[in-house]
């Protein structure tokens, strides 16, 4: 495609840019054709506008970007907005020629590189294909690894700067593809991870990016062990599996307005959810969960007039994720618990975060995983502790605190977490850990934990941790307990009601004996006494409602992980062995020993072969 056929006549004349209107209208025009839009061209555009509006030193020297502070309260909770007045020279002037030139150089790159007589000029793209594409960009970076800097993503950076992040490589690579005609090659997503799909079929996959230092040796390589690794990293083979597009709507919502740490653009911004909202009305977001995500944070933030409120957003990414990626995906539910923690809103977000736990309990940890772990971290050990001191403290010290659906919430989470250190070759929980998740449950009254129906999975020794009892098997169980643990605290009730009725009608009778009505044979249900046969029968319901517990149906929580399965009888105590539940919690894992076998099998196996085996502990070196 050539530089001229990439825009119409009427979308030339839209330049210079200089609003935010005009990208839209740009948008719109390039979005409503039948053929495919060019991703080198607009990423280069959104590139353009974004580091111009976000560069520090252009901030520090005066530039006409206004500032859109992010500061955080000092609660921690809500993100702080001041809407500045808004001017049309706010916004920079992008010239078609700017443009123009940086497109022509991208494809002199990719054309100059790639000789495709090479490889026969096939129909669809091969592996070796991509792998030179791949090549091409990843040499004509500059030595640096740039996992977390800001505002790299565009072939804007890589163009001026020689610069990319993780997503940026495969942008680049896909657009290089497209370049060349292929266009059978697509970006496959995860949520922190991308790759391409390609083939007849579009079933072939090729690493393509790095993730982390040290892995650029797996471009061009399939992506099917990590996938069968159970890593998160490739979300068990589910994908966003991009269309042209769907493309187009990942470089948008991959759009960073951060200035500085503590402060936005307005105007980038203001871009990114107007860009978003036309993808949204032309159908380009329906099977993507972290963009719709990223559009209920920008409209949280500042809410757009007569567009649906961003809980509703929030609810639609978590329902796109578990319809068409089998509850793979983590991060609706995480942005989904901090929209609830920020409007304090906590038993929904401590239900958001458990479900967030489910969510990862399907994969095993490793050092690959070190953002969502992060998350994690920061629920465990930052956002729930100050939920729990806020509930603790003043007139919210009946709240969630004495609910009992909220406690099964918190098991939950940490069920999830214990289950996804199940099997991994790291340990995910450690001392770290352990203290907040004590200093938590110490917070809910006995009798609160004790309202949840606890069933644990019953393996056996030959089972991995990863079998889960059939869930027919499973439902019995969890009647047979329900039903034990409800008639339990039924007789338990039935006796201390007793006991109370008891003392009522002994303390009754002694007052109508001694009364003269007794004996001069007047009917004893007059005056005061009716009222105290009446308090008689409803003496026991009042005597059990002042109870910590809210009244409600008992939650039921059904524990998978081995960690919280041995913490049960600890949990439900009356009194908390803190000191026990840290050391449970922190005991090494079920984790795999990475091939080497374990001393009674290779006694065995030795034995089998006839030779021998030293079984006694090899010495440690001394160190000089």
């Amino acid at each position: 495609m050539a530089p001229d056929a990439s825009l119409s006549d009427d979308e030339k004349k839209l330049f210079p840019l200089k609003t935010v209107a005009n990208v839209i209208t740009l948008f719109e025009s390039i979005l409503k054709r039948t053929t495919e839009p060019d991703l080198a061209l607009l990423s280069i555009i959104v590139g353009c506008i974004e580091n111009t509006l976000t560069c520090n030193h252009q901030i520090l020297g005066g530039a006409k970007s206004t500032v859109l502070p992010t500061a955080i309260d000092e609660t921690s909770e809500k993100l702080i907005t001041i809407a500045p007045i808004r001017r049309e020279d706010d916004f920079p002037e992008i010239e078609w020629s700017t443009v123009e030139a940086l497109y022509v150089k991208f494809r002199a790159v990719i054309k100059s590189s790639v000789d495709l007589t090479h490889y026969g000029c096939p129909q669809f793209a091969t592996r070796e294909l991509i792998k030179r594409v791949s090549d091409v960009i990843w040499n004509t970076l500059t030595r640096s690894y740039y996992k977390d800097r800001a505002h790299l993503q565009s072939l804007y950076s890589y163009l001026t700067g020689n610069k990319l992040d993780c997503f940026g490589v495969a942008l680049a690579v896909v657009a290089g593809c497209q370049v060349l005609g292929y266009h059978d090659v697509h970006l496959a997503l995860s949520e922190d991870h991308a790759w391409v799909m390609f083939g007849p079929d579009g079933k072939e996959t090729a690493e393509v990016t790095w993730h982390g230092k040290g892995n650029e040796d797996k471009r061009g390589q399939p992506v099917d062990p990590g996938i069968q690794a159970r890593s998160w990293l490739y979300v068990s083979g589910n994908p966003v599996i991009c269309s042209r597009f769907t493309e187009v709507a990942s470089l948008v919502s991959s759009i960073n307005p951060s200035i500085t740490a503590t402060t936005d653009s307005l105007e980038v911004a203001s871009l990114q959810q107007s860009l978003l909202w036309v993808l949204y009305d032309t159908g380009h977001l329906t099977r993507y969960p972290m963009a719709l995500g990223n559009l209920a944070d920008l409209e949280e933030l500042s809410p757009t007039p007569g567009r649906c409120p961003c809980g509703q957003l929030f609810s639609q990414a978590i329902e796109v994720a578990r319809r068409c990626y089998g509850n793979s995906h983590v991060y609706p539910y995480t942005y989904q618990g901090g929209y609830f923690y920020r409007n304090r809103m906590y038993k929904e977000a401590l239900e958001s975060w458990a479900n967030a736990a489910d969510a990862i309990r399907s994969y095993n940890y490793s050092r690959e995983d070190e953002e969502i772990y992060k998350e994690f971290l920061e629920i465990a050990n930052e956002l729930i502790p100050f939920v729990m001191k806020v509930e603790g403290s003043g007139h919210s010290a009946r709240s969630i605190l004495k609910d009992s659906e909220c406690f099964a919430h918190l098991l939950r989470f940490y069920d999830g977490i214990c289950q996804w250190e199940e099997g991994s070759c790291t340990p995910v929980l450690h001392i770290g850990w352990a203290k907040p998740l004590v200093n938590t449950i110490s917070k809910f009254d006995s009798q609160v934990r004790r309202h949840v129906v606890i069933s644990c999975s019953e393996m056996t020794e030959g089972d991995t941790p990863s079998m889960k009892p059939p869930a027919k098997e499973q439902e019995e169980k969890e009647e047979r307990l329900v039903d034990s643990e409800v008639c339990g605290k039924a007789a338990e009730q039935k006796a201390r009601l007793g006991s109370t009725a008891l003392a009522a009608l002994t303390d009754l009778c002694g007052r109508t004996v001694l009364s003269p009505a007794f004996f001069l044979g007047s009917d004893i249900k007059t005056g005061s006494d009716s009222q105290a046969f009446h308090t008689l029968t409803i003496s026991g319901t009042a005597a059990s409602t002042d109870s910590p517990v809210k009244m409600m149906n008992k939650p039921k929580l059904y524990l998978r992980s081995h960690k919280m399965a041995g913490l049960k009888d600890l949990l439900l105590s009356e009194k908390l062995n803190t000191h026990a539940i840290s050391l449970q919690l922190t005991a090494q894992s079920q984790v795999q020993l990475g091939g080497r076998k374990l001393r009674g099998e290779e006694a065995k196996d030795a034995k089998q072969e006839g030779r021998e085996v030293n079984l006694s502990r090899s010495k440690r070196t001394r160190k000089e």
